[in-house]
């Protein structure tokens, strides 16, 4: 175990309150629950800064309301589409284009940068934060899958904190805090099993894009909403944990807990297990990322454990959600093949939104692509961007009957 991806603070170095947030992906469900929770504690947080990729109209609401020095969009046309929406008298700095989230993740003011874009597109500006020695509330898995070992140098080199937003990976956190990690024996990652978990093999073949987006028991994006019902997101974060908390991939199991509330445990060489409990709610893990190491309030009903009545707990079924086999071998084989994983299922799942493949179309071009990748360079932000965008080529020509 190589321990913890970077230094943690302890309340006298930590960044002062009120801490100034840069919110990456303000507008997706991450950065709203962030923002709730900014809203609840203006004492404690300001919003310095927010971006949005193309929801210039939400972007604008957010804006209104906390007021933030600069905002970002992904696209040129969307500044002068959001200066039209402002408030009269607020005009805030606008940058746009994928420079500015990095331009963004850097302001010598900010804080605490909150990583919440979704996929690839968050490895640059989260990489560009570590650089920049910042506190990194991390809810972008995807950094760490394509660049983990990059993140854990910058870490080193600058100081930058790591606070993980997942709730499975926050559990983690808190449940190895003040033990040597010496004495680890393994880490459980708990996966709801997605909305298919009781399914047979033909249904699951006949799967509709609206039927995988209804998450039983989580509010999220279209994207993660996917990777969780193919189990692709438990993956992602079998990888996201090794390079957290320096594993090999043999020492992270996954086991399906429908209830979704036990959200991880840790298991300890004396045979203990310690778990995190809590409602499905990412408010509890944000805010113990945006506090840290200090617990903020939250008005959240207390979790009745007398009224669940149960847990219960059940091995994956590897077999027809393949998906997580596929990020294990990925990681074990080293050379690019995390940033190969990751690109053809962001690909994949555009495509199964898009319905120009089925449900279990995702795995096998995940599969294929794997199966074609030859171990590469993949050390440095230029090459694996550069992995990620010819492996979203080649599926696309692949499907277009080119390739």
């Amino acid at each position: 175990m190589r321990g913890y991806i970077s230094r943690l603070p302890l309340v006298a170095d930590s960044p002062a309150f009120p801490r100034r947030l840069c919110v990456l992906g303000a507008t997706g469900s991450i950065g709203a629950s962030t923002l709730d929770i900014a809203g609840a504690h203006p004492d404690m947080f300001s919003v310095l800064a927010l971006a949005g990729a193309n929801n210039v109209r939400k972007l604008a609401e957010l804006a209104a309301r906390f007021r933030p020095k600069y905002l970002a969009v992904l696209h040129e046309d969307g500044v002068k589409e959001l200066l039209a929406l402002l408030p009269p008298g607020y005009r805030p700095f606008i940058a746009a284009g994928e420079s500015a989230y990095v331009d963004l993740a850097t302001l010598p003011e900010a804080d605490v940068v909150v990583s919440a874009i979704v996929g690839a597109a968050g490895l640059a500006p989260t990489l560009a934060a570590a650089r920049a020695g910042k506190t990194i509330a991390l809810a972008n898995k995807e950094s760490l899958v394509l660049a983990g070992d990059l993140i854990r140098g910058a870490c080193a080199a600058t100081g930058a904190v790591v606070l993980p937003v997942d709730s499975e990976h926050n559990a983690l956190f808190q449940a190895l805090r003040g033990h040597d990690p010496a004495y680890v024996s393994e880490l459980i990652l708990t996966a709801s099993g997605g909305p298919f978990r009781d399914k047979d093999a033909a249904f699951i073949a006949s799967v509709t894009p609206e039927q995988a987006l209804a998450h039983p028991n989580w509010s999220m994006g279209a994207k993660i909403s996917i990777d969780s019902a193919t189990l692709m997101n438990k993956g992602l974060e079998v990888i996201e944990a090794c390079h957290l908390y320096g594993l090999a991939a043999g020492k992270v199991a996954v086991v399906v807990h429908p209830q979704s509330i036990v959200h991880s445990l840790v298991r300890y060489a004396d045979g203990s297990l310690l778990a995190h409990l809590g409602p499905p709610d990412m408010r509890v893990a944000i805010s113990y990322c945006l506090g840290y190491p200090l617990r903020l309030p939250l008005n959240l009903a207390p979790l009745d454990i007398v009224a669940l009545g149960k847990l219960t707990f059940e091995a994956p079924r590897e077999d027809d959600f393949p998906c997580l086999g596929l990020a294990r071998r990925a990681f074990e084989a080293g050379g690019g093949a995390t940033v190969v994983l990751n690109a053809a299922n962001e690909a994949a799942v555009e495509l199964f939104l898009a319905r120009k493949i089925g449900f279990t179309g995702i795995a096998r071009i995940v599969e294929t692509a794997l199966d074609r990748h030859a171990a590469t360079d993949a050390g440095d932000l230029d090459s694996i961007l550069a992995l990620d965008r010819e492996t979203r080529d080649r599926v696309k020509m692949t499907q277009a009957g080119l390739g």
